[in-house]
């Protein structure tokens, strides 16, 4: 058996998440079938982590095994193949042979995620941004951001009764960045918890409408009580934007 990454992106708006479930149609179980189909074997896929509902994702990987060597060669003809049977909501950049033991999920070192905010309406943007309206103070927000880097146990900021062993997340980058009526929030980490962006997005908004100040977002975070935090901010907005591996993970790339 050779193991392969498969490099994708996909438009969340009409899938149910990444991971399959009953009665809902997932990208997981969407790409399980074209591949199913196209190599005549069956494939299951093992993803990069578990988006939500209507969560896109621009930079996706996905492990899957093979009983035979593909031609590198033949690879790109594959890809445009693939490409062909899918909808346009997921599209398929490469197929990269790995190491045998390489993991989608748990061999990333990082991944990014950026939520997309308008302040002023957007009618053609509408379906991937978040609009709000009033003055938000992008000062205080980012300022409050930095106060993430002091902690690593953000149960506060998770769904409940999740199967995850720990509530642990080292995050790296954490801020806020405006350009004339358009907000973006760039958050990388190690690893994150279900629901997580959205809720310190949520939280982080409640700081730029002055609703609570830095020592509310700390005693919020130390408290680790999800009811404590601020509403999870819908769904639409927020995008996969970046996974990082070991470059020793790739035989080919």
């Amino acid at each position: 058996m050779s193991r392969y990454f498969l490099h994708l992106a996909y438009n969340g708006k009409n899938f149910h998440g990444w991971q399959i479930q009953n009665n809902a149609i997932t990208v997981q179980q969407v790409l399980n079938e074209t591949l199913r189909l196209f190599f005549k074997t069956t494939i299951e896929l093992t993803g990069a982590g578990r988006t939500d509902t209507g969560v896109h994702a621009k930079d996706f990987y996905a492990h899957f095994d093979l009983p035979t060597n593909l031609n590198n060669e033949d690879i790109p003809n594959i890809v445009h193949k693939l490409n062909g049977f899918l909808k346009q909501d997921i599209t398929i950049y490469d197929i990269i042979h790995v190491k045998d033991e390489a993991h989608a999920r748990f061999d990333a070192i990082s991944r990014t995620y950026n939520y997309y905010i308008n302040t002023k309406k957007d009618i053609f943007n509408f379906d991937y941004s978040f609009s709000i309206y009033g003055s938000l103070d992008v000062d205080a927000m980012n300022e409050a951001a930095q106060l993430l880097f002091d902690y690593t146990d953000f149960s506060c900021f998770s769904k409940s009764n999740t199967q995850t062993k720990t509530n642990n997340c080292k995050i790296i980058k954490a801020f806020w960045e405006q350009n004339n009526e358009s907000l973006v929030f760039t958050i990388t980490a190690d690893r994150f918890l279900r629901n997580m962006v959205r809720a310190i997005v949520g939280t982080l908004l409640e700081i730029g409408f002055h609703k609570i100040n830095n020592e509310d977002f700390k005693r919020i975070i130390e408290n680790k009580n999800r009811s404590d935090a601020g509403y999870s901010v819908p769904a639409k907005a927020l995008f996969l934007s970046k996974i990082v591996y070991p470059e020793s993970l790739f035989l080919t790339k």
